[in-house]
């Protein structure tokens, strides 16, 4: 790129001209290198200092930079100071621990760019982490954006050497554009993770979504020096050099930026970015004190047309660490998946009850915010703060994040339970679906008896197959519930003695457990020896390997044993003394193929641990769920997503599923709570995709007894569940399905019949058109449900599609598209009702969806045109009075109205309205009930009779309640039509 010439003109005239001439496009025989440098504290959070300290860090740098950027303001914009937070953490901090004066001031500073926010909390190593959790940890400065108006265009992940792949889509998705890397190359198993192929290029995710990515080779060996994860550390060896790194052949560019200063030490507070960028600018080169984001838009605007893209993954390595504390980290995943339903549940309570969430939003950012922290880079735990203080910190985080979680459910079950009616005597409980398609699945109630009791849907009035179980001690229900709808409930009721008989169920001999579609066989260790397909002309999917099959933690001498046999389901349980010492639980339910294992290991270790999976197929392919991507686990140049050089390939991601397979056939495995996978003998180098085996990393210290927890932190106790599933032609969607009902268990829970809102027998919040795509997560918006209902959808198939979101009734009103972290960004389609918007292959996506006036006064409005010969549709509205019933009328007039108490129904009492109000078939429907969303439909069968064309007439309704004043709770607007042709 060619410049406009300075010539003679002073340094800031001469900048000032070079930068107009850039935007014009003007040609130049001088060419001005533009060298970003870009502060900050690189935090390696408890590491050298305690929580207390770094606080105080956080606080006392933040004042620092807040003062010397007021003490700079004087100066041309590039020689002003800017400070770059690493990670919103500060941000956090010092709302929680400052004024709100003084908290507006720093506001002010990021508004303005003098201080710079990316969207990670710190820095954090994510591969493994589930999607969702990425998605939650960065909320807060998504509420910052909303509450402020601000954005926050960077996302980084700094130090590690490995980068998940699905971060491009989740980031970009969140509204980042921006992502810088600067690598330690330290406790690393990578020959070379600093030489890069590309060194700025778009980091792009299979949905197409990207951020431009900043990724410079560690040139100079050196972490403090271009390339690591504190730049410039040295400023002016930063700006030299960036300077040589200008237009050589890996950077033909004019742009370049030195980003990181703070390296190991606890805190930064230093002048030297504004004193650097004065002494080492020139003529032809201009050094800048940057906030990242000036760098990333003047290369953007420049280049961002001519580099390549990039979407390959490159495995784990820090991130592994969280293996190290193996079962708090599971807990960690559990209660992320247990979100799914607690929200969904929360949802249809909040549009009842607005302010059913009152009281929960400091729990529920702290929550938000720990998932932002749980991976924080430094799990290393081996700096100068003991490590029993990174392990508190990390069982803090995740007792924190299940407390919110599980109140939140448990608070939701109980009002939904009691806004369901039962108009018997029996005892009911309602079977709740938090999956976007109807499931026919378990579900289990705790219920200590007695018995012999039997159960009936209601909806159907049939009895459904039912059985008394003990499991942990603990007495359960157990029933198989048909049909249960898509994010909605169907109700059960329990009705005393023996019912009918239910043949057909799964049965057990001795080790043998099998039903209609599988047959299994265990070992004395749990280990399953054999999965015969019933389906598939008993097919054998178990193989051995080194003495190995399938859920094998290795040998060991044990018993099998009959838990449970019933007519919904089996259960095997096998306890073992090695070669750790655990309990294996194998299920079967009546109808499923889906094989349920249970594993408890009951014994502290400090080795790294597996369970193996040996399947007895040729060739197999390997598919698996990272972080927000599904991806063909092979290298890049054998049709695959991993980077053929510069990944590590020993530990694989692997969040709900991995799928193995042959051609038309293969088996998918279901992960509640491990987080990482290794395909056959893959080393950290290279990639083995020969074996039909998979080992799921149990726990452990990966590379050294110095990283990590040792010991697991002496815990003795570990649930690690799985479930298996034979299939034909493998689907990222059919794996994701099977997967998510597995870790999804039906909830159960009684209905308490305190009030009749929602229906008595079956609801569903919703539907979805396409079975390629699932609903992510659904749940009343951050910001009050007033704000609308979230919903996040992923389009799991590799084609484009139009996706139709259809709630009851054509609820819908209105619906805004929105980042992930909930802020809205544009209009979104609705057509009748109904969400109606294209998806990318792959593409994730987030809506903040309007119901119809469920938060104002109760309303009433015309839904069809008023013509003669057509019946005239009102939709009435009154969320707060849902449940109540409702009297409709139409008057020729609405002014002055009827007086009632200190109040007005916008009607006049004339002869329509008595006509309205005591004739039936042509005013339909104007007397009823409001349903669980305070809403109705009224009908006008309006004459075929062309004298009628032009006539105009009113219509409102109120809605009834004996407790209120005049007996009435509320009154709707007047709606205005006029009949036309």
């Amino acid at each position: 790129m060619r410049t406009a010439c300075t010539g003679g003109l002073s340094t800031a005239l001469g900048w000032l001209v070079v930068t107009l001439a850039i935007a014009a496009g003007l040609p130049c025989a001088a060419q001005v290198k533009r060298i970003y440098i870009a502060a900050d504290d690189h935090t390696d959070y408890l590491w050298s200092a305690d929580e207390v300290t770094y606080r105080q860090a956080f606080l006392n740098m933040l004042d620092y930079y807040l003062a010397l950027a007021d003490s700079t303001a004087s100066e041309p914009p590039e020689f002003q100071s800017r400070w770059n937070c690493d990670g919103y953490f500060w941000v956090w901090e010092y709302e929680k621990n400052k004024t709100p004066a003084e908290f507006q001031r720093l506001i002010g500073r990021i508004r303005d760019g003098h201080i710079g926010v990316p969207l990670n909390a710190l820095a954090v190593c994510l591969g493994g982490t589930p999607a969702e959790a990425v998605l939650r940890g960065m909320y807060y400065p998504g509420k910052l954006e909303r509450q402020y108006s601000l954005s926050f265009p960077l996302a980084n992940s700094i130090e590690n050497q490995t980068l998940s792949l699905g971060l491009a889509s989740l980031w970009a998705g969140s509204g980042a554009r921006y992502s810088w890397r600067g690598i330690c190359d330290c406790a690393t198993q990578l020959p070379n993770p600093g030489n890069r192929d590309q060194e700025i290029y778009w980091f792009t995710g299979p949905d197409g979504a990207r951020v431009l990515m900043k990724w410079y080779s560690l040139t100079f060996g050196d972490n403090r020096r271009l390339g690591g994860y504190a730049e410039a550390f040295h400023p002016a060896q930063a700006v030299e050099d960036a300077t040589n790194k200008i237009g050589t052949a890996a950077y033909p560019y004019l742009a370049a930026g030195a980003f990181g200063h703070g390296w190991d030490g606890l805190a930064s507070m230093t002048t030297a970015f504004v004193s650097t960028a004065k002494q080492t600018s020139t003529a032809t080169r201009k050094v800048i004190v940057s906030n990242e984001l000036d760098f990333f838009q003047d290369f953007e605007q420049a280049y961002g047309a001519q580099i390549p893209s990039v979407g390959l993954a490159l495995g784990n390595e820090w991130e592994l660490l969280c293996a190290s504390l193996a079962e708090v980290s599971a807990k960690v995943k559990r209660a992320v998946e247990k979100l799914r339903a607690a929200e969904a549940l929360a949802t249809l309570v909040s549009l009842h009850d607005p302010g059913f969430s009152t009281g929960r939003t400091a729990s529920r950012d702290l929550a938000w915010v720990n998932l932002g922290m749980y991976w924080e880079h430094v799990w290393h735990a081996n700096g100068s703060v003991p490590r029993i203080e990174r392990e508190r910190f990390q069982r803090r985080l995740a007792d924190e994040i299940r407390a919110y979680v599980n109140r939140l459910q448990n608070d939701a079950e109980i009002a939904l339970g009691n806004l369901i009616p039962n108009p018997g005597s029996n005892s009911r409980f309602f079977v709740f679906n938090a999956l976007s398609w109807p499931r026919s699945d378990v579900a289990d109630l705790p219920f200590p008896g007695p018995g012999p009791v039997h159960v009936v849907d209601v909806t159907t009035g049939k009895e459904v197959p039912s059985q008394l179980v003990s499991v942990n001690q603990n007495a359960l229900l157990r029933i198989l519930a048909p049909d249960v709808p898509p994010v909605g409930y169907k109700v059960f009721e329990v009705r005393n003695g023996v019912g009918q008989n239910h043949p057909g169920g799964p049965t057990v001999t001795g080790r043998v457990v099998e039903n209609a579609e599988v047959k299994v066989t265990l070992a004395d260790n749990g280990a399953i020896v054999s999965l015969i397909d019933k389906q598939r002309q008993d097919r054998e999917f178990a193989a051995r390997i080194s003495g190995k099959s399938l859920n094998d933690l290795g040998p060991g001498t044990g018993t099998v044993v009959t838990e449970n046999v019933g007519p919904v389901a089996a259960t095997l349980v096998a306890s073992a003394s090695g070669p750790l010492k655990h309990t294996s639980r194998v299920t079967l339910v009546r109808g499923s193929p889906r094989i349920t294992i249970e594993n408890e290991i009951e014994q502290n270790f400090g080795d790294v641990r597996t369970w193996e999976f040996v399947f007895n197929l040729q060739s197999p392919v390997v598919w698996h769920e990272e972080v927000g991507a599904i991806l063909r686990a092979k290298l890049a140049r054998d049709g695959g997503h991993y980077h053929d050089t510069l990944a590590r390939y020993d530990w694989l991601t692997l969040n709900h599923f991995f799928d193995i397979s042959e051609n038309e056939i293969g088996v998918t495995l279901s992960n509640a709570d491990c987080y990482f996978m290794r395909l056959g003998d893959s080393t950290p180098t290279s990639l083995d995709t020969n074996q039909p085996r998979v080992s799921v990393l149990a726990g452990g210290q990966i590379d050294s007894t110095s990283y990590g927890i040792q010991n697991q932190g002496l815990d003795t106790y570990f649930l690690q569940r799985f479930a298996l599933t034979t299939h034909g032609k493998f689907t990222a969607a059919d794996a994701m399905r099977f997967s998510l009902e597995h870790q999804n268990p039906l909830v159960a829970a009684a209905v308490t019949a305190g009030k009749s809102v929602f229906p008595e027998k079956t609801f569903s919040l919703l539907s979805l058109n396409d079975p390629n795509v699932m609903l992510w997560a659904i749940k009343p918006a951050d910001d009050g449900i007033q704000n609308g209902v979230i919903a996040r959808v992923w389009n799991l198939a590799g084609s484009a599609t139009t996706l139709t979101m259809t709630p009851p009734s054509g609820l819908i009103s209105g619906a805004r598209f929105a980042t992930h972290i909930e802020t809205p960004t544009g209009p979104a389609p609705t057509a009748g009702g109904s969400l109606a918007v294209p998806l990318n292959p792959w593409q994730m996506a987030t809506y903040a969806i309007d119901f119809s006036n469920l938060f104002g006064p109760a309303a009433i409005r015309a839904t069809t045109s008023a013509r003669v010969g057509i019946p005239l549709t009102f939709r009435l509205l009154s969320a707060t009075d849902a449940g109540l019933p409702y009297q409709a009328a139409s008057a020729i007039g609405d002014t002055p109205g009827i007086p009632l108490d200190t109040r007005r129904i916008p009607l006049n009492l004339d002869p329509l309205l008595l006509f309205s109000l005591n004739t039936p078939p042509v005013f339909r429907h104007y007397f009823g009930q409001l349903d669980a969303f305070g809403q109705a439909q009224a009908t006008v069968s309006i004459p075929a009779d062309n004298g009628l064309i032009g006539f105009s007439f009113y219509t409102a309704f109120v809605t009834l309640d004996p407790s209120a004043p005049s007996a009435v709770r509320s009154i709707s607007n007047s709606e205005k039509v006029t009949i036309g042709r």
